[in-house]
């Protein structure tokens, strides 16, 4: 937040480049869930900010739509903010509701800009009636207007899965970025000859794994990126993590030196575990 601070003040201070004229608008571009990282934007301080130095800000709910929140509304629904605070939304159809296409939420006034200029909206045929009907299926689910209870419930096995998922792994010692919410996990393989072998590996005991290196992440910050989903029961949970166990021994990517390790001074559940340096 300092550096974005920093960088908000230099433009208005030094405005545009050569001649020094002042900006008309300065935009702030964020991710809801950082698709590499795993991490949840800290929009409120990004909000005051914003607020702050008169700017716009600029929501990439791609990863985080249908997944964060308690009404599964997104990273704006998860820290309680208004949705006003926020001037442009922008998010896909292709990864919560399961079709394809997007969507771009703003003022009347953008969005009918946006229609009359916009390449992707001019030059673009419209949506078939069944991705639609999908789309609008979904969000009536996630909503709870179709008369059950399945989105909300999806919502909170999404919650719960993703902290299992992410507790397991640091007991095991790997490192693993991100936030503990958030669905997207990165487990850091670190060195580049790992990328392949751990991708062979997993794939020899029927897992298939996105694996990521340069240049879609710093030559020396290679990870392999699981994205969890309502749909994986504990039982499927416990069969990958009992792979990924024996594969991070096999290539020695257990790089953590804090692991996770049960309480032995009270009953033990889920809950007692704290965290003891190996």
């Amino acid at each position: 937040m300092q550096s974005l601070e920093r960088l908000l003040k230099d433009a208005i201070v030094y405005g545009q480049p050569r001649t020094r004229r002042p900006w008309k608008k300065i935009l702030i571009l964020v991710e809801g869930i950082y698709s590499m990282e795993g991490s949840i934007v800290r929009l409120p301080e990004v909000i005051a900010l914003k607020k702050k130095y008169k700017a716009y800000l600029y929501l990439d709910e791609a990863h985080s739509i249908g997944a964060l929140g308690p009404s599964g509304r997104g990273v704006v629904d998860y820290f309680g903010l208004d949705p006003e605070d926020v001037d442009v939304m922008m998010g896909t159809f292709t990864k919560s509701f399961g079709a394809s296409g997007g969507y771009i939420g703003g003022k009347k006034e953008l969005i009918d800009y946006l229609r009359t200029h916009s390449h992707s909206a001019v030059y673009a045929t419209s949506m078939s009636p069944p991705v639609m009907e999908q789309i609008i299926t979904s969000m009536k689910c996630i909503m709870g207007q179709d008369g059950t209870s399945l989105g909300k419930e999806c919502i909170q096995q999404l919650a719960e899965n993703t902290r299992y998922f992410r507790r397991r792994l640091k007991e095991m010692g790997f490192i693993i970025y991100g936030n503990e919410d958030s669905p997207v996990v990165p487990l850091m393989l670190y060195m580049p000859a790992k990328i392949g072998a751990f991708g062979r590996e997993m794939l020899k005991r029927n897992i298939g794994v996105v694996v990521v290196g340069f240049p879609a992440t710093p030559i020396i910050e290679s990870r392999a990126r699981f994205c969890l989903s309502a749909a994986h029961t504990k039982e499927i949970l416990d069969t990958a993590l009992k792979e990924i166990d024996e594969v991070g021994d096999l290539l020695q990517l257990k790089y953590s030196r804090h692991r996770l390790v049960p309480l032995l001074d009270r009953p033990f559940d889920e809950t007692t575990y704290e965290e003891t340096e190996d």
